[in-house]
């Protein structure tokens, strides 16, 4: 494992949910583009109550977005 980096934060999630709930990570961020413009916990909401995402899950989601946004 020499020169691979420990990924951390909301992206050590994204293993989770690809095998958890069968879609890439992208296709829950493009998800999340069709309501930027709810706050963050309205973005968690969407995917709880809509797709049946789990809350940690959820809330990594919407935080790398959120993340990549403000770069």
């Amino acid at each position: 494992m020499a020169g691979q980096a420990k990924v951390s934060g909301p992206a050590s999630y994204f293993p989770s949910i690809e095998k958890t709930y069968g879609k890439p990570v992208a296709h829950w961020l493009a998800l999340l583009d069709t309501v930027r413009d709810r706050a963050h916990m309205g973005q968690v909401a969407f995917l709880k109550q809509e797709h049946g995402i789990g809350h940690g899950h959820a809330n990594a989601l919407v935080a790398y977005r959120k993340a990549q946004a403000e770069r």
